[in-house]
């Protein structure tokens, strides 16, 4: 294992506190906790936004923390949910009277987290609700799962909710907007090696060097097929088979659709754009509208694994005005 850390059982709070230096006009850090939260939090009066979860994802989800997006972040160990004790400090921060609104990935262990931060939170008299975010179409009780995973397609909900809330729409307004995001929105990866966890210092799964799985999850879940390496164009026609092949019409008439080509940590940005080149093309090809921009980056990793996963969402004008609306955070652009 090669790593730029000091200890791995540091590696959280270390990079917390990193965080915070690097964005102190942005971010405040709980580290008794590993909470970041919006350096003027909490903002009164208005709907505060909570998400988190294993950390090895970044820049999810403390990236996505100052006005216009997130709230707070609570960061987890690396590829574990963060506790309830975590929620609820990162929920008494953020309240502002107006209740506070949790996005949470569909894990086992973050749902259930998050379902007893809120509870315990109703208890000392702040209001919560919630949305699970479920956009992975590649598979369904999956490794950590019941249902559909939670992955890329989260960050939009991040966005338009943020967005919403800023707006000042109300807890039940909050949880409208997020519901319909996700009802909207598709997501499918695979991978081409695994990666490194820094506390057990051994790739999570085996990977031939000519080897891929596709549909595999952000944890190292599997997905729905291991075979030899193919070309990119190949990659994305099957990636996105899938998608297009779902539940949501995304070719309809008068459909404007946002697309994310997303790296998992390892990919480097020329194979990414390689990529959505074709994305583009086979969008084309199906009738499919891409919305003004691509996001082409890393929204969402697994440490340094090297993989790619596209997401479709497709937008009403409220949507489209959420998604367009200010917001400054760690991550930049373009959120």
């Amino acid at each position: 294992m090669k790593k730029v850390i000091n200890a791995p059982e540091r590696v959280v709070e270390e990079m917390c506190r990193g965080m915070e230096l690097a964005h102190s006009g942005l971010l405040r850090l709980i580290p008794e906790h590993n909470v970041l939260v919006r350096a003027d939090a909490p903002v009164q009066n208005k709907v505060a936004l909570v998400s988190g979860g294993g950390s090895g994802h970044e820049p999810t989800h403390g990236g996505y923390v100052g006005p216009g997006m997130l709230d707070a972040a609570c960061a987890g160990s690396v590829f574990t949910s963060p506790t309830p004790d975590q929620m609820l400090e990162a929920t008494k921060a953020v309240d502002g009277g107006a209740g506070v609104f949790y996005v949470v990935k569909n894990y086992t262990g973050d749902v259930l987290n998050f379902e007893m931060a809120g509870e315990l939170a109703e208890d000392e008299g702040i209001e919560t609700d919630y949305v699970v975010v479920n956009d992975d179409v590649a598979v369904e009780d999956s490794t950590y799962t019941s249902g559909r995973r939670g992955i890329a397609g989260t960050i939009f909900v991040h966005k338009i909710a943020g967005a919403a809330a800023a707006d000042g729409r109300d807890l039940a307004g909050v949880k409208e907007i997020a519901g319909r995001v996700n009802d909207n929105v598709r997501s499918m990866g695979m991978a081409l090696t695994s990666c490194v966890p820094p506390e057990s210092g051994e790739p999570i799964f085996e990977i031939g060097d000519d080897e891929m799985e596709i549909g595999m999850g952000i944890h190292g879940e599997p997905g729905t097929e291991r075979k030899k390496i193919e070309p990119a164009d190949r990659i994305v026609e099957e990636l996105l088979q899938k998608v297009l092949g779902d539940s949501v019409d995304f070719t309809s008439p008068g459909s404007d659709v946002a697309v994310m080509l997303n790296g998992l940590g390892g990919t480097p940005l020329m194979e990414l754009y390689v990529a959505y080149a074709h994305v583009a093309d086979v969008l084309m090809r199906e009738g499919v509208d891409i919305y003004k921009m691509a996001y082409v980056g890393e929204y969402m990793t697994s440490l340094e694994m090297a993989g790619i996963s596209v997401t479709l969402l497709k937008l009403d004008d409220e949507m489209k005005r959420y998604l367009e609306a200010p917001c400054d955070v760690a991550a930049g652009r373009p959120f």
